[in-house]
């Protein structure tokens, strides 16, 4: 009998499911969503930041290469993620 939790199979490694990650990641630094690990909240301005500059530089070096999905997919998360971040400053 093993210790370790049984995890549910990763997801596909896609561009959208990338682009996903990194917004969820900024969505829990900016206390929108708890913590995964923690189950609580907390913010952290600089890292939020961080992850929507990620993902600001990942639109800006894959402008021409998306499909029309994917670069809507770009466009609505960060217009939210930036939104939310000067709804908290």
């Amino acid at each position: 009998m093993s210790d370790k939790k049984e995890q549910a199979p990763l997801p596909e490694v896609t561009f959208s499911t990338f682009v996903l990650s990194l917004a969820s990641s900024a969505l829990v630094h900016l206390g929108e969503v708890p913590n995964p690990e923690t189950g609580s909240t907390s913010r952290n301005d600089d890292l939020a930041r961080n992850a929507i500059d990620l993902l600001s530089m990942l639109d800006d070096k894959t402008r021409n290469g998306l499909t029309p999905d994917e670069s809507k997919l770009m466009r609505d998360v960060l217009y939210e993620l930036r939104m939310k971040f000067v709804a908290h400053s």
